[in-house]
C-alpha cells in the first residue's frame, strides 16, 4: 500500500509493525525538536488530518493527546492545538542521525567511578567466559570425579520440604546448617576450632576477600598481598577501595621484614601460607610466628587464603596461621568449588570472633549473599562424612595426574619447558629453559595454545608490579591422563612456532 503524505510532512506506513499513532506522534515530535514547526505554530485539525492521511481521527487523537501530555503541545480555547512555546532552546537542535550518533558514541569513553577503574586495572587478563572441557586450566577439579546422583539426591531433600527457616528470609551469614558444618569440620581436619556465628558462607574468594577487607579497612588504606599471587585478590582489594601493596615472595614465601619496608602503615595481610598460588611455596614457622606477631602487635588484621591446603601430596602440612592465632586478628577463607565443582560458586570466610556481630549487622542492610540452593545439600554432604571421602579419593587421583605430567611434560617439553613437582596444589609451574627465558612471552603463548584448544595460564599476570617473572601454569587436576600427551604436544608445537 503506498504512503499517504499530510501537509505537515507525515508519513505513514499501515503495513509497519509500529501503530499508527506512534508514527504520527514520532514524527511530529521530531519536527518540532528540529524547529520545522515553530514554538506557537497552529496545527490543522484532528479531521484534517485524518483526512489527509487516510487514517481513523481517533488513531490522530491517540497521537495528538500524547504529545500533549509530554508538553510539546498545548491545546487554546477556540484556536485547537499548536506547538508550546516555552521548550526549552538547548532541546530545540537537529538530533543526529541513527548512524551518527552511534558513532559518536562509540568514540566517547564513558566516565566510570574510581572503584570501577581500579578494579579494571587489576584484571590484567581477561578470564575465559567460554568452559569448554580444554586441557591444563587452572583452578578447576575434576568434574567427572564428583558424586552428582549423590548431590541430587540431597539436594531433594533438602528442597522436597524446605524448613520455615530455609524457605524464610536467610541469614546474612548463610545457611545456619552449612556454617556449623563448616566449622566442625575445619576443627577436624584443619585443626583449629571456631563457632558457625563466625563463619559467613559467600560466592568466591573475591567476594571474601572484599567483605572482610572493608570491616576493617577505611578506603585508602594500604594492604600487604603477596608478588606474585592470586589475580582474584587484587581485584577484592580495589572493589573494596584499598590500596594493595605488591610484596615480593622469596623462596621461603611471604616476608614480613619485607612488607615493612614497602609499607609499615599497612594494616592487612592478605596471605596463602598453606600453598602459595601460584608458586606453591609454603610459609615456614618462623615467618608465620613472625606475621603473627605483627598483626598482634600492631593490632592489625590477616586474611589467611587456604584455597587448597585438602590436597597436599608430600609430608604433613603446617599447622594454619589460624590455628596459632592467639589474639584474634586471623580471617581464614576457604572455597568449595575448586573442591568439589565450579558450579556450585560457594566459598566461606571464617571471622575473627570479636567481627562478627558487626559484619551480621553491616551485612544485612548491605552485602550481596551466596546462593542459597546448595547451601544445605552442602551442609549434609560434610556432616554426611561425603565431603571427606570425596577429598580422600581426589587427592589420590591428582596425585596421580601431577606425576603423570611431569613424566610426559619431560617427554614432550624437553628443550622448552622445565617442570617441578610440587607437594600440594592442582596445578604446576613451567618455566622456559634458559635458552628461551629472554624475550618468553607467555601471554602470547598462553594465548595462541587457547587458539588450539589447550588452555594455559601465564605467570607473568599474576604480577602487579612492573618486575615480573614469565612462565605457563599448569592446571592438571582436571585434566585426565589420556589428555595430557596430545595436548602437550600442542602446546610444544605452540612453543616451537614462536
Amino acid at each position: 500500500m503506498p504512503r499517504k503524505t499530510a501537509p505537515l510532512g507525515l508519513a505513514v506506513d499501515p503495513v509497519a509493525p509500529e501503530p499508527l499513532h506512534k508514527q504520527i506522534g514520532a514524527q511530529i515530535r521530531a519536527a518540532i525538536l528540529e524547529r520545522r514547526l515553530a514554538p506557537g505554530l497552529r496545527l490543522p485539525s484532528s479531521r484534517t488530518l485524518a483526512a489527509e492521511l487516510g487514517c481513523a481521527r481517533g488513531t490522530i487523537l491517540a497521537a495528538l493527546d500524547q504529545l500533549v501530555a509530554e508538553g510539546y503541545l498545548v491545546a487554546q480555547a477556540g484556536s485547537g492545538l499548536s506547538v508550546a512555546a516555552n521548550l526549552p532552546d538547548e532541546m530545540l537542535v537537529p538530533p543526529r542521525s541513527g548512524e551518527r550518533r552511534a558513532a559518536a558514541a562509540a568514540t566517547v569513553p564513558p566516565v566510570l567511578s574510581h572503584r570501577t577503574q581500579a578494579a579494571l586495572a587489576a584484571q590484567k587478563i581477561p578470564e575465559p567466559l567460554d568452559d569448554s572441557p580444554v586441557a591444563f586450566p587452572t583452578g578447576q577439579p575434576d568434574r567427572t570425579a564428583f558424586p552428582f546422583a549423590l548431590w541430587a539426591k540431597l539436594l531433594e531433600q533438602e528442597w522436597r520440604k524446605p524448613s520455615w527457616q530455609v524457605a524464610g528470609a536467610l541469614h546474612p551469614f548463610g545457611h545456619a546448617g552449612l556454617r556449623d558444618a563448616i566449622a566442625a569440620y575445619l576443627g577436624m581436619a584443619r585443626g583449629f576450632s571456631c563457632q558457625g556465628s563466625a563463619v559467613v558462607v559467600t560466592s568466591g574468594m573475591r567476594q571474601s576477600l572484599s567483605l572482610f577487607a572493608r570491616l576493617v579497612l577505611d578506603a585508602g588504606q594500604q594492604a600487604w598481598i603477596e608478588e606474585p599471587g592470586f589475580i582474584g585478590t587484587r581485584e577484592a582489594m580495589a572493589a573494596a577501595e584499598v590500596e594493595a601493596v605488591h610484596v615480593p615472595v622469596d623462596a621461603q614465601g611471604f616476608s614480613v621484614e619485607a612488607a615493612l619496608k614497602l609499607a609499615p602503615q599497612a594494616r592487612l595481610a592478605v596471605v596463602a601460607p598453606s600453598h602459595q598460588f601460584p608458586l606453591g611455596t609454603v610459609l615456614g614457622l618462623q615467618r608465620r610466628l613472625a606475621l603473627l606477631s605483627w598483626a598482634e602487635r600492631t593490632k592489625s588484621w590477616i586474611a589467611e587464603d587456604d584455597f587448597d591446603g585438602e590436597y597436599r601430596y608430600a609430608g604433613r602440612p603446617l599447622a594454619p596461621l589460624r590455628a596459632l592465632d592467639r589474639s584474634g586478628r586471623v580471617a581464614y577463607l576457604g572455597s568449595f568449588s575448586k573442591l568439589l565443582f565450579p558450579a556450585l560458586r560457594l566459598s566461606y570466610v571464617v571471622l575473627p570472633a570479636s567481627l562478627a556481630p558487626a559484619a551480621e549487622k553491616i551485612m544485612t542492610g548491605t552485602a550481596a549473599r551466596a546462593s542459597l540452593l546448595g547451601q544445605g545439600a552442602l551442609a549434609r554432604f560434610i556432616a554426611d562424612g561425603h565431603l571427606a571421602a570425596h577429598l580422600r579419593r581426589t587427592r589420590l587421583l591428582y596425585a596421580g595426574r601431577q606425576a603423570a605430567l611431569i613424566r610426559l611434560g619431560q617427554l614432550r617439553l624437553k628443550g622448552l619447558l622445565e617442570l617441578a613437582p610440587d607437594p600440594g596444589g592442582m596445578h604446576l609451574v613451567a618455566r622456559p629453559v634458559p635458552a628461551l627465558a629472554r624475550g618468553f612471552d607467555d601471554v602470547a603463548v598462553a594465548a595462541e595454545a587457547a587458539v588450539r584448544g589447550v588452555a594455559v595460564a601465564p605467570l607473568s599476570a599474576c604480577y602487579g608490579g612492573r618486575s615480573k617473572k614469565h612462565g605457563l601454569l599448569l592446571g592438571y587436576a582436571g585434566t585426565p591422563e589420556a589428555d595430557m600427551a596430545s595436548a602437550l604436544a600442542i602446546l610444544r608445537n605452540v612453543l616451537k612456532d614462536r
